[in-house]
């Protein structure tokens, strides 16, 4: 029987995180390096991920770099892979943080070009890694696939959050995009289980990044825990679902948000 720290010890596993470069994306490359993995991080910013992965290297050498890639791109994903089995010989686990939602508009008048790019660096994206990374966790006899939700992947927005801010609201598109990555976690699982792959989903709640104060204390007034999240709440359920630790763990989506959805 494996003892438990040989069961989180990711020694040896080739990780990719897209949209790594940046608050949650940087904190789950970090927490996988400090768990013995090697990381490819990518994004659209490419720079700015091979100034990140510098930085975290200089604490793990020679095992994170980073690199380009739009996520919702398929020929640039498939770079992305052969890119990481360059580096580094393979790939083992796959986290899709790329995200976000650039709108203009809400409804009632939501634009239909912003819902299609919500839709596409978000649900497009998770289908194009999870697949093309999967491709090569077969041959190597399985594999982690984390998605990145959302609370609003499970619940409609609370514009009443936001009176008095000038913080954009969660939105339509934001809210189908990630009820979409939730779902496709799910799909993912069953088709993916036969082939030793395990596919689960974190879903976060807020993340404490200088909100204006009406916001916060309305935020807070709906939170068990009475306080927002950081990067660091992700640190440990990413390692444990990159892990042999959730080898029977798949299909789920796991909230991570202070208890917000609990009721």
């Amino acid at each position: 029987m494996r003892t438990i720290q040989q069961l989180f010890d990711l020694t040896g596993k080739v990780a990719i995180v897209t949209g790594g470069g940046t608050h949650i994306g940087k904190a789950m490359t970090e927490a996988l390096c400090e768990a013995g993995a090697s990381v490819v991080i990518a994004s659209r910013r490419g720079e700015m991920c091979r100034q990140v992965a510098e930085e975290i290297a200089r604490k793990h050498p020679g095992r994170c770099v980073g690199t380009g890639c739009d996520a919702a791109n398929e020929a640039q994903v498939n770079q992305l892979i052969e890119f990481a089995c360059a580096q580094f010989g393979g790939v083992d686990i796959l986290v899709n943080n790329a995200g976000g939602a650039p709108i203009k508009t809400n409804l009632p008048n939501a634009s239909l070009d912003d819902f299609n790019r919500t839709i596409a660096i978000n649900a497009t994206a998770t289908l194009l890694c999870s697949q093309a990374a999967a491709r090569v966790m077969m041959k190597r006899g399985g594999g982690k696939i984390i998605n990145v939700g959302s609370i609003y992947g499970v619940l409609g927005g609370i514009p009443a959050l936001y009176v008095g801010t000038d913080m954009i609201p969660a939105n339509i598109h934001y809210v189908a995009a990630k009820g979409a990555v939730v779902n496709m976690t799910r799909h993912l699982a069953t088709t993916f289980g036969p082939h030793n792959i395990q596919v689960n989903c974190i879903s976060p709640g807020g993340i404490a990044r200088n909100q204006p104060a009406p916001f916060v204390e309305r935020y807070l007034q709906r939170t068990p825990a009475g306080r927002m999240g950081t990067e660091e709440d992700l640190k440990g359920v990413t390692v444990l679902l990159a892990s042999s630790a959730s080898d029977w763990i798949t299909g789920q989506n796991v909230m991570v948000d202070g208890g917000w959805t609990a009721w």
